[in-house]
């Protein structure tokens, strides 16, 4: 199978966590603390994997400046693109209201998460050095609570399965596109070019977990929170090392 179209795939199996948790979510009913477990869990996931896999790799590739510009700009953009979308009351202020958030706003919420991790994985096969598989399984586990936190709102708002299934299948093919796209279109890049737009999804990425997994897992798991982000964070480091 041409390298491409492993990145479309790996792309595809990122966003197709997003549905799966809503899959999960609509026919289940899913205890709030057990979202909440999942989704520390997850944010320490993705530290080990953005830290070790992305920011390191970034500076294997480009050198310091680059990744550390990029970095910064990656969680400037995040938190910008956050600010508008809660101008525009897209959705509620994280941590603000319990409300749910109309479906606009959380299918805005779930790209902007989503298309930096998905360019990622396209990225880290540019080379020939395949996909990278913790960045994928940090992703994969931070991208299930999220679906499933999202489709219960969903459902309490009174959208339909056909409104809800159609909108997280959307969600993964973007993020499969992304995937493609960032594979095809850096695939002679620069290793600066490469590094600072890794970097970029590093800084949304760290960006992303402070502002909305962290917070919305302290709802529930309270002080296990800690605990259980950094189980995540042990787990995805024994990964990278295995790797």
């Amino acid at each position: 199978m041409p390298e491409w179209m492993w990145a479309a795939l790996a792309g595809l199996a990122a966003g197709g966590a997003l549905l799966v948790g809503a899959v999960v979510a609509w026919f289940v009913q899913v205890p709030v603390r057990v979202v909440a477990t999942v989704m520390a869990f997850g944010s320490g996931v993705l530290v080990s994997a953005l830290a070790f896999d992305l920011v390191l790799e970034a500076q294997a590739q480009g050198g310091v400046w680059p990744t550390v510009i990029g970095f910064a700009v990656g969680a400037v953009l995040y938190v910008l693109a956050n600010k508008l979308l809660d101008r525009f009351d897209k959705r509620n202020p994280r941590g603000t209201s319990e409300d749910p958030g109309t479906g606009t706003g959380i299918a805005l919420g779930a790209l902007l998460d989503g298309l930096p991790e998905s360019a990622v994985l396209g990225l880290s096969m540019v080379g020939g050095g395949g996909v990278s598989v913790p960045v994928l399984i940090a992703i994969i586990i931070s991208n299930v609570p999220e679906g499933l936190s999202s489709t219960a709102e969903l459902k309490q708002a009174g959208r339909s399965a056909r409104y809800v299934f159609l909108l997280w299948s959307g969600i993964a093919v973007a993020g499969s596109l992304a995937a493609l796209l960032g594979f095809v279109l850096l695939d002679t890049a620069s290793g600066e070019l490469t590094a600072f737009i890794t970097a970029i999804a590093a800084g949304a990425i760290l960006a992303m977990i402070c502002d909305t997994m962290i917070p919305e897992a302290f709802r529930s798991a309270h002080a296990f929170t800690g605990l259980l982000v950094t189980a995540g964070f042990l787990l995805s480091y024994a990964v990278h090392l295995a790797g």
